[in-house]
């Protein structure tokens, strides 16, 4: 069975990059008689905040959004994490090498541990666990999640393609499914920079909700009439799934 889902950080309100992850994933996932699931990636709590979580999901269910089975929060998952960093065994070292230096087994560990690593075969070794504040990387979290919510399509932007190969290693050194990807191409900004919190993307308003959802289709290469743009939310999303293809 088809089973998606959508993963927002709370790090900020969602904006319009965020509606057309969720819009995108959503469809895919309903058009496929799937599952839909919602994950808040707060795995990172030096800059996640709980009222953005809870703000989010107000925003999705403002937009119509229905999602199956309990949200889950990487912040409760730490002890799950522990364990998959355990059954990694010996592809897992210590690592002291600061940011922009190669990482690779074998550095000088005089020095303050700084992070534990993966040891990767395809691609320059990666973090699984920060010595600062001891939170788990994304890598690590997504995987072990997607395991665990038994995920089989993954739908999401352009820029974390460059994450799939080190996140299908792991799923190899763990024993996991390997899952399908797709990446649809990332809304820009009018400077041509990603929509992103962290360059200040303004939030969606659920007062204009129709007519976001409507600009979302527009934007991954559906064709809604123009009769659709002032419709009711119900009525959009009876027409996106029936219409639904793949750009």
């Amino acid at each position: 069975m088809y089973c998606g889902r959508f993963a927002p950080s709370p790090t900020g309100p969602l904006h319009f990059g965020s509606l057309v992850a969720a819009t995108a994933s959503f469809l895919e996932a309903r058009a496929n008689c799937g599952e839909w699931l919602v994950r808040i990636e707060d795995v990172d709590r030096s800059r996640c905040r709980p009222h953005y979580a809870s703000q989010i999901l107000t925003t999705l269910e403002g937009f119509g959004f229905s999602w199956d089975g309990p949200v889950v929060y990487q912040s409760d998952r730490d002890e799950i994490y522990a364990a998959a960093i355990e059954r990694l065994g010996d592809r897992v070292y210590a690592c002291s090498c600061s940011r922009g230096e190669e990482h690779r087994r074998g550095c000088d560990l005089s020095k303050p541990v700084r992070s534990w690593r993966f040891s990767s075969v395809a691609d320059e070794d990666f973090i699984l666990r920060s010595a600062t504040g001891g939170f788990y990387s994304y890598q690590l979290a997504v995987v072990v999640d997607d395991e665990a919510q038994g995920v089989t399509h993954v739908v999401r932007g352009a820029d974390l393609e460059s994450s799939t190969p080190r996140q299908a290693e792991l799923q190899q050194a763990l024993g996991y499914r390997a899952l399908a990807y797709w990446h649809f191409p990332l809304a820009l900004g009018a400077d041509g920079a990603k929509l992103s919190k962290q360059n200040a993307a303004p939030g969606i308003e659920l007062e204009d909700a129709s007519r976001q959802l409507w600009r979302a289709l527009r934007f991954l290469g559906q064709s809604p009439p123009v009769e659709v743009e002032g419709a009711a939310l119900g009525e959009i999303w009876a027409w996106a799934i029936g219409a639904w293809r793949r750009p």
